[in-house]
């Protein structure tokens, strides 16, 4: 409690005293078996994942809209492990987007961040309220849910976006005050991964920038502490959040990491806490959590 900052009245304590109990053995009941990953405690352990998902993740449908790839496949080899944080100054910092479903504008901002970065060199901070306000015409939802494809394609015909100095993020819907003077980030194109081609997505992450990527959220996702996630799963709709994959890589033979190939990807709803990791390991090849499903990337005016 303390170290979450969590206070309750006495009639919530004992149903978050339970559910936290519940938890717990979910998370001693993993980890005594043989998985890929481990549980832990962690800021949402005093929560139920229909909570959860009430709270942090997206209430309205979220069928990607980019299912027609413009994303033209390379025939040169490319790296089978390349990290973008490790080039240079090319990753911005993991943010929290707080108790408002708009994961989907960070993992925008993040890799237009990217990509203007790789070009010019220069590290922006850009305005994720402006999206949460601003791109519904795009079918996007605010703080309900929206897709980064949807997001690129609504800055590129909207003149653009502002700086989040000028445009601060409030964490909850409000009104469109997007000012097109002080917009400081332009896109003049998005490139749309074909639908379900993870090995288009490798390719992007090793050969052009940051990808940003839709997935669906998973009960056992909610207490992931460290190692590569990876489950049995079978491709639903909706998609329920977003994220930044600046990695992929091969992982070498440790003892507590299998060698498998995965993926290293920001976790947004989960990413500005102490006890949580701000990026997660997720299996790469087999579009765990339908993680190909909806992957694009913007190509920055610049």
């Amino acid at each position: 409690m303390v170290q979450h900052q969590k206070t309750y009245n006495m009639a919530e304590y004992h149903h978050r005293l339970q559910t936290f109990v519940n938890n717990r053995r979910k998370i001693n009941a993993h980890n005594a078996g043989n998985h890929t990953f481990k549980m832990g405690i962690n800021q949402f352990s005093d929560m139920t994942f229909a909570e959860l998902k009430q709270k942090y993740l997206w209430s309205e449908p979220q069928n990607c809209s980019a299912t027609k790839s413009n994303y033209l496949r390379g025939r040169g080899p490319y790296p089978p492990s390349v990290d973008w944080r490790k080039k240079g100054h090319f990753v911005s910092a993991v943010k929290n987007q707080g108790g408002c479903g708009s994961c989907w504008t960070f993992s925008t901002t993040g890799a237009l961040e990217s990509a203007i970065a790789i070009k010019t060199g220069k590290m922006l901070s850009l305005a994720e309220q402006q999206l949460v306000d601003c791109a519904q015409n795009f079918n996007n939802h605010g703080c309900k849910g929206g897709l980064p494809s949807q997001a690129f394609e609504y800055i590129r015909y909207n003149q653009g976006i502002m700086g989040e100095d000028t445009y601060p993020y409030q964490g909850k819907d409000g009104t469109c005050k997007f000012q097109p003077k002080k917009a400081i980030a332009f896109v003049k194109d998005v490139a749309n991964i074909t639908l379900n081609d993870e090995e288009a997505m490798v390719e992007a992450v090793a050969l052009y920038n940051p990808v940003s990527f839709a997935f669906e959220v998973t009960e056992d996702f909610m207490l992931y502490r460290k190692g590569i996630y990876s489950r049995p799963w079978i491709s639903r709709v909706p998609l329920e959040g977003a994220g930044l994959a600046p990695q992929g890589l091969l992982p070498p033979l440790r003892k507590q990491l299998p060698a498998r190939p995965c993926w290293d990807s920001a976790s947004i709803w989960n990413g500005a806490t102490r006890s949580l990791p701000r990026y997660f390991l997720i299996e790469r090849g087999k579009n765990m959590c339908g993680l190909a499903a909806c992957a694009s990337y913007p190509i920055p005016l610049v």
